[in-house]
């Protein structure tokens, strides 16, 4: 499957008053290693909306194992689990420095036809043909 690892740094905006991240930025941090992931693939939120197609997330996960701090400095890694009847997505989030798993958590996405306003319930041949083209270029 597809992997990307993003890195980045806790920042004073994404903590409390206890230092440690606010769990409602996680969706956030998923979101960057998300992007990073579909720019791999050649199909951005741009790329998307060009397509004619929408992929709201449908289905979330959160598992909170350590707290991540301020200061600190993450490595997530993304992985395509599955595409072809939506976009699930695996991440994990680490320590980028020890290498210790901080948070796991898994989002999924339906696409949706922009003109028609209907669900799918398969992926469009055109991200699915991305996907295959992306797995065929990083097993070459």
């Amino acid at each position: 499957m597809i992997k990307e690892t993003v890195e980045f740094q806790v920042e004073f905006y994404d903590v409390d008053s206890m230092q440690v991240a606010w769990h409602g930025n996680y969706v956030k941090f998923m979101e960057v290693a998300r992007c990073a992931l579909l720019r791999k693939i050649k199909y951005d939120y741009i790329e998307m909306e060009k397509s004619g197609y929408a992929w709201p997330v449908v289905d979330l996960h959160i598992k909170y194992m350590r707290p991540m701090t301020f200061l600190q400095k993450i490595r997530c890694e993304v992985t395509l689990v599955e595409y072809e009847f939506g976009m699930k997505l695996a991440y994990k989030f680490m320590d980028a420095e020890t290498g210790k798993v901080l948070t796991k958590a898994e989002s999924t996405q339906m696409a949706i036809d922009i003109a028609k306003k209907e669900s799918l319930f398969g992926s469009p041949k055109c991200f699915v043909d991305r996907v295959r083209a992306c797995e065929a270029c990083e097993n070459a």
